[in-house]
């Protein structure tokens, strides 16, 4: 079981809760899949009922069996738990960084599996610095010369 989500705190008066993620996005969420949380250490099952999302992190939720504030509050500060398993992402070590202008970053030495947020270590030759792996930074990936072109903000590096 992987800790998925925490439940921050109650939301009306339905059974609802406010649940914050931590190694999933709210999209990458099945809802038809069961998710968990701990009662005197057992896993109980649990359905979604509704799912809304809040923002990027968050969602309201309702999961069956909860229909009052009572039941919400029971839940409030809970980890929520998924029987997930995580794909393995590339080995992009080795591979070289490219700036928007065709600059060289330098040479990725590792990476950094933060949930909703991969990162890789890029040694920069001065120092090693940590880039995320957003879509809105990579503009091209070449597979066969091993290289990554992305348009690095000034302030990461």
């Amino acid at each position: 079981m992987t800790p998925i989500a925490k439940v921050l705190k109650s939301y009306g008066s339905e059974g609802e809760v406010l649940i914050g993620f931590r190694a999933l996005l709210p999209e990458d969420i099945d809802q038809e899949e069961p998710v968990f949380v701990e009662f005197d250490g057992i896993p109980v099952p649990f359905f979604f009922e509704s799912f809304t999302q809040r923002g990027t992190s968050k969602a309201i939720v309702r999961l069956t069996g909860m229909h009052s504030l009572k039941d919400a509050e029971e839940m409030v500060g809970r980890e929520i738990l998924a029987d997930i398993e995580y794909e393995e992402e590339e080995d992009l070590t080795g591979w070289t960084v490219l700036n928007a202008g065709s600059e060289e970053v330098g040479v990725i030495t590792g990476a950094e599996p933060i949930p909703g947020n991969p990162c890789v270590y890029v040694n920069t030759g001065t120092k090693e610095v940590l880039v995320p792996l957003s879509d809105e930074l990579i503009l091209a990936v070449d597979e066969d010369n091993k290289i990554l072109r992305m348009d690095i903000p000034e302030g990461l590096l």
